[in-house]
This record gives C-alpha cells, structure tokens and sequence, in this order.
C-alpha cells in the first residue's frame, strides 16, 4: 500500500518502436524514479519491457509520459500493457536484455526497430571544444541522443555486444557514466573516449603524426586528395575551392560533370554559398544531415569543376566529430568508390579500390557493419523531397497496411529493396545502380542484413516485370511466391504509401523509361490506380528511341526521333541522317512513351545539351535554363477517349517554332514546362469527368524537377484538385520497393 492509503498496482508495459540505442532505457528510468515508481525496464528482440508499481495515479502518469515525452530520436509507435500481481520493494532498475517480454510471453525475434545515424548533439559538440573536457578533440564522442546506430548495429537487441564496438572495452570512467542514471551516457552503447575508444590513423605514413587530423588538413590545405572513414563508409573530400585538386579528383574518380557535394563547417559557410530558406536550414541543422540541394549563389567562391554548370548545389554540415574536426572550410565530400560501384565502407577495400584515388587516408578501428551513402533532400513547399534516402533515414520504417511478410526487390537503377512485417516497411538505404557485381552482392549482403536484423522471412516477393534487371533476376531466383508490379504502377503505389492512403487515384508516373505491359518503354503515364491494380488511361504518343539506350546518352538522338526540321543546329551533328532514317523506319528504334525522353529532346534543340555525362543531366539543365517569371504555356493536343494520348511532338514544334523567331532560350524552357504541367492539369481534368476521382498522385523521377512540380501542384490545386507528392521516400526509382511491397501486400489480403 502507498504512503497514500490507496493498494499499489504492477504494470507490465511493452513499447514498440524506434526505442533502443536512443536512450529509452535512461528516459524510462528518470521517469519512473520522478514518480516514486519501482520496477525495472529492459530491452529485448521486441523493444522495451518495463515493469512499473506503485500508487495507480503515478503510474497513469508513468504510462502518458511514454507516449508524451519520449527522448529526441524515439519513435514509439505502440505501448500496451497487462496488469500483473504487485511484488512490493523499492527502487527502479534496468536489466540486461532478455529473450522474454517481461510480460510472460515470448517477444518474436527480430522485431525491435533500430535507430538510424544521427549528428553529434550540442552536448557532445561542448566537450569536444572544451580543453579542460576528458575527451576533449576526441573524435568518437557520443551519448544517447548522438552518434553511429544503424551502421554499427550487428543483431538486436541493441547492446554494445551486438554492435562494432563490442571490441572495445568501457574504462573505468566511462564504465561509471554507464552506469550513473543521473549522466546522459547513462546506458549509451557506444560510449567511449581516448583511454578506451576507437582511434585514428593516417595512412601511408613512415612515423604517425601526433594529430592525424591536423596533418590531414595540411595535406588537404596543399591540393591533396584524401579518403575520410565516416559513418555509413569512405568519403573523398578535397578543398572545394582548389580547383586543381577538385579537377584531379573529379580525373581520378571518372566522374566527369555529375556536381559533388560540399560540407561546410557551420551555417555562415552555407549562407555564403547558397540562398537558404529555414526549411533548408532546419534539414542542414537538423539531427539527420542529409545533402541538401539548395539554389547556389552566382559568386559562391568555389571551384568551376565542383558543379560544372549545374545552378544548384550540395551542401551538408558536419555530422560526426570527425568531421567538425576536419572541416575548417568548404570541402568537396563525395562518396568512396570509382564510379558507378556501392560506396566503400571496408578497410582492406578501401585502401585497394581508393588507391590511385586518394592520395592518404585518414581511418579508424572501428568496423562500419552496414555500408549508407549520405542522403540526398530538396526542399518543396517547406517539406523535405527525398532524392536519395540513406543515412539518416534509414531503417525507420514506413506505415503500410498490415499483411504477409514481403521482400520488395526494386528497381535497376537508384535500388532500393523493401522488407516488410508488422504494418510497417523497411525501405533500405540506397543501395545503388545494379550494373556491376560489387552493386549486386552490396544489395545481397543488405537483404540479408536486414532480415536478420528485423526478423523477416518473406512469405511473398514482389518485382519489376522488366526481364533484365538483376533485381527481377535476384527474385526470380528465389523459392518463394513472386507477384510482378508494373513499373509505374509501383511508382503510384509509392507515392500512396508515402502519404498513407491506398486509392484510387488518378496516377501521373513522369519518368525515364520502364517496362510497360505491352512491351514498350514507358514514362509519361496517366493511370488510375490504387494499391491493388491500375488501368492505364492515358500516355504520351510513342516515339522511337533511336539506337535505344544510346539515345539515352545522346538527346540529340531524341530530337531527331521527334522529327524537328533537319536546319537546325542540332541536326548539324555527325550521324544525325542516319539517326533520323533510324527513326522514321522504326529500325533498332523501340518505342517509348518516356517524358524523360521529351525533356532530352528539347534539351537538344535549344542547345542545352546534346550528350549526357549522368542520368537526367540534359533534364536538369533544362530546367535551370527556365525563367521563373514566364507564365506562357506552349499546348498539347490530347487525342482519343477511352486511352488518350498526349501529343509530345506539339510542345517540341512550339519550341523550335519559337526558336526560329529569336525568343530566347530561358522563355522557350519555362514555356515548355509550363506546357508539361498544363497537359497535366488537362489530363487530370479529363479523368475526373470520367472516373469522379478528385485526387492526383505525382511520381516518378521528372518529378524532382522543381519548376515542374511546383507548376503542376498549383495548377492541379487551382483546378480543386487534392495533390500527392512524396515526403518519405523518392519519387524516383529510389522508392520503387515500397511502391512494390504496399501493391503486393494489398494483393495478397
């Protein structure tokens, strides 16, 4: 009985969610202690179990404040609880993790969510300045509301023994705030510090320097370039503003024009070289530090090879101790591998693929377990729009409805896979373009990972029907039932899935090209789906792909499959007679539906680029072309009733139309994107009358292109429209898989 006079009450509570190795433990302590409560709370493959006892008011309050006031990187998503027989005593513990839930059930393997990576916190970032603080410039500083999760995560329960730093053992001091519930490491697991922790090295050397990270930056400050080991793998970093070493390693890496991106040390760095609204801010500063694209300014004292033509840049802030250490001014920090391979994250393997790359690497002893590309966000409309989701994002979930146990296999390019269990999907981190092997055991080695790690064992598989990706080939391998959803279907589903509704819809899949079921390539689609099926009801009219997957790297093949006038300075190109005999006789020429396609196409007869160095290039420059202010649309005819078509080759006519009456370029680009967002708007409004449905889902990769969307939100808006558009997951192939697993569990209920 309570000091009160009223019977104590024992609670086994059971909290489901993103609740270990983010402090949950420590929180429920403090907690509980506050109110007078005993009992204990621990973790095991299910989350967190806690028992709690005392007076029924304090734990009433015990149980809102789990769900009210959980830590900075918590994410409970589910709390129950059971009455159990009061035991009386006092003091509140936290135990070792258990394979029991505490509550006398068993707790399923595998089900604890992990935390992904997040940024050194405030707190961290003091001791790390303050001379007279034990861990004063050590880079591996962490507690509980900072440093490596998911990367470092081996098996759950999440303890240090089930993570990289098992090797290294806690000291005494570190050993006493692990076990002080009044220290904010109290139960953080991959505390450390100098006398106990990992520890850095500066390779080749012939004596090690007494600061590795001091003759780094003097390396950098003389023009080299040098591999950095971070959380999720290897970075290649240079001064961004040498523009000899960016040249050298733009050389070395064969990666001619794609833009790198460049950390700065703080907010002033990213101000003085970009315009930055306070949605951009918030994401840089934010506990996940992705690479946020961001509109550069015209004087941004930079290298020329960093972006080469490119209006927008990539900017991060520093997200490891490492890094705030390092990064004393604007570096290029781009992924370590050779081009098109997975990011290296091994050491053994870094210093083989890296080398002739790098010209020193800067390491430590502890093991990255699980490789992360960093992620890549724009901004829209104030909302983060994933381009690539990575480290920061993953492996938190994504709510679907709830169903048989899938592996969603993805897309060749941009892969991602997806496993799901629970009502919730796994969407892993940027796995990569599936060309090469190392992509390809990269994306074996994750499945696997992650069904460990989360305890799925798929009942079901979903793919792309495309018969050459290796993602179709890996699911087809499998012994396992296998549902096929079409590419641009899945991109609608993704799109649903994001937004947490399941349809109808009108779906708009605006992209590069996919494999269609009448064995075409598609990519400008108007369907009506929802998470079961799709019925396609509209397309842009098919033109052929001279060459084919050549014409993907050279527009000027577009322009001339779509027909322009043979006195144009793109037709004065060597093989432009052959390339449109190509076209006209439909021979080595498949046809395509693809708005990627017409954006290369008009690309190529303004001039703005006729060969491609990287996917969406010619696109993307297009759009940067665009002058904002012009509100001139050029019109596209739409034809047909029960499966329209769009005429593409209307907007390409306005614009060599235009072109030859001297309207100059930036006019001629923002006409035709207000002309592709107006045929959408035209398109929706022709469904609607006929299906009554009065909500539109974009997806698809054209759909990252800013001015685009922004004009076809506000024109389908206008039209009283309700607009989808992604937040969680990319709406290029990026988020395929999820796209792919929320159809095949729809399916299967």
């Amino acid at each position: 009985m309570g000091n009160n006079g009223q019977v104590d009450v024992r609670v086994g509570v059971r909290v489901e969610g993103i609740v270990q190795g983010v402090g949950f433990r420590p929180f429920v302590h403090g907690l509980a202690t506050g109110l007078g409560l005993s009992g204990l709370v621990g973790n095991d493959a299910g989350g967190v179990f806690i028992e709690v006892e005392g007076a029924p008011g304090a734990v009433g309050r015990f149980l809102d404040g789990l769900r009210a006031h959980p830590p900075r990187l918590a994410v409970v998503d589910r709390v129950t609880t059971r009455d159990l027989d009061p035991r009386g005593g006092g003091g509140f513990t936290i135990v070792g993790s258990a394979a029991t839930d505490g509550l006398g059930g068993e707790a399923g393997e595998g089900r604890a969510l992990v935390s992904w990576d997040a940024a050194t916190c405030d707190d961290c970032l003091r001791e790390l300045r303050d001379p007279a603080d034990r861990r004063h410039r050590y880079p591996f500083i962490n507690c509980t509301a900072c440093g490596p999760r998911f990367t470092i995560v081996t098996d759950v329960p999440y303890d240090r023994p089930r993570t990289t730093m098992a090797e290294f053992a806690m000291c005494g001091p570190c050993a006493a705030e692990y076990a002080d519930s009044a220290d904010r490491r109290f139960h953080a697991q991959p505390v450390c510090c100098p006398a106990c922790g990992p520890s850095l090295t500066l390779l080749p050397h012939s004596s090690p320097p007494d600061d590795p990270v001091a003759a780094a930056r003097a390396l950098l400050a003389d023009g080299a370039v040098l591999a950095v080991k971070g959380l999720g793998g290897y970075h290649l970093a240079a001064r961004a503003a040498d523009e000899g070493a960016v040249a050298a390693l733009r050389a070395r890496k064969h990666r001619e024009e794609k833009p790198f991106a460049v950390m700065v040390p703080d907010m002033a760095a990213a101000r003085a070289l970009c315009v930055l609204d306070d949605a951009e801010e918030a994401l840089l500063t934010g506990p996940r530090r992705p690479i946020v694209l961001a509109r550069r300014r015209p004087a941004a004292p930079l290298a020329h090879a960093v972006a080469p033509g490119n209006a927008a840049l990539g900017l991060m802030l520093p997200y490891t101790p490492l890094h705030h250490l390092l990064v004393t001014e604007p570096l290029v920090m781009t992924s370590g591998n050779a081009s098109d391979e997975p990011i290296v994250h091994r050491d053994d393997d870094a210093l083989k693929r890296l080398d002739g790359i790098a010209d020193a690497f800067l390491v430590h002893d502890r093991a990255i377990h699980t490789r992360a590309d960093d992620s890549v966000v724009r901004v829209f409309r104030g909302r983060p729009l994933p381009v690539r989701r990575s480290r920061g994002y993953a492996p938190e979930p994504v709510p679907i409805p709830d169903g048989p146990p899938v592996l969603a296999c993805g897309a060749e390019l941009k892969n991602t896979f997806c496993l799901t269990r629970d009502g919730r999907a796994f969407v892993s981190q940027h796995i990569g373009d599936l060309e090469n092997y190392e992509t390809l055991r990269a994306y074996e080695e994750g499945i696997a990972h992650y069904r460990r790690l989360f305890g799925v064992m798929p009942e079901l598989l979903a793919y792309d029907p495309h018969p050459e990706y290796l993602s179709t080939k890996y699911a087809l391998e499998q012994d396992l039932p296998a549902i096929a959803v079409q590419h641009h279907h899945a991109h609608i589903a993704s799109c649903l899935a994001d937004n947490g509704v399941s349809g109808p819809v009108i779906g708009v899949a605006f992209d590069g090209t996919g494999f269609g079921t009448d064995g075409t390539l598609w990519g400008g689609e108007f369907l009506v789906a929802d998470l079961h099926g799709f019925e396609r009801t509209g397309h842009l009219e098919p033109v052929p792909m001279p060459g084919g997957a050549a014409a993907v790297r050279e527009p000027w093949r577009m322009a001339a499959a779509y027909g322009v006038p043979d006195d144009l300075p793109v037709a004065r190109r060597p093989g432009w007679d052959t390339v449109a005999a190509m076209a006209r006789r439909r021979v080595n020429a498949p046809l395509t539906s693809s708005m990627g396609r017409l954006f290369d196409a008009v690309a190529a007869v303004l001039g703005v680029r006729d060969r491609v160095r990287y996917e969406g290039q010619a696109a993307i420059e297009l759009e940067q072309r665009a002058d904002p202010a012009e509100r001139a649309a050029y019109r596209a005819a739409i034809r047909g009733a029960e499966e329209f078509t769009v005429a593409g080759a209307d907007l390409v006519d306005a614009v060599v139309a235009d072109l030859g009456a001297g309207v100059p370029v930036p006019l001629i680009a923002a006409r035709f994107h207000n002309g592709v967002a107006a045929l959408v708007v035209d398109a929706a409004i022709r469904l609607r009358d006929t299906t009554g449905l009065g909500t539109v889902a974009l997806s698809g990769g054209v759909f990252q292109n800013m001015l685009l969307l922004e004009r076809a939100v506000s024109g389908l808006a206008g039209a009283g429209f309700d607009v989808l558009t992604h937040h969680r997951v990319p709406p290029n192939d990026g988020g395929i898989s999820l796209g792919q697993a929320a159809v095949a569990t729809a399916r299967s209920s």
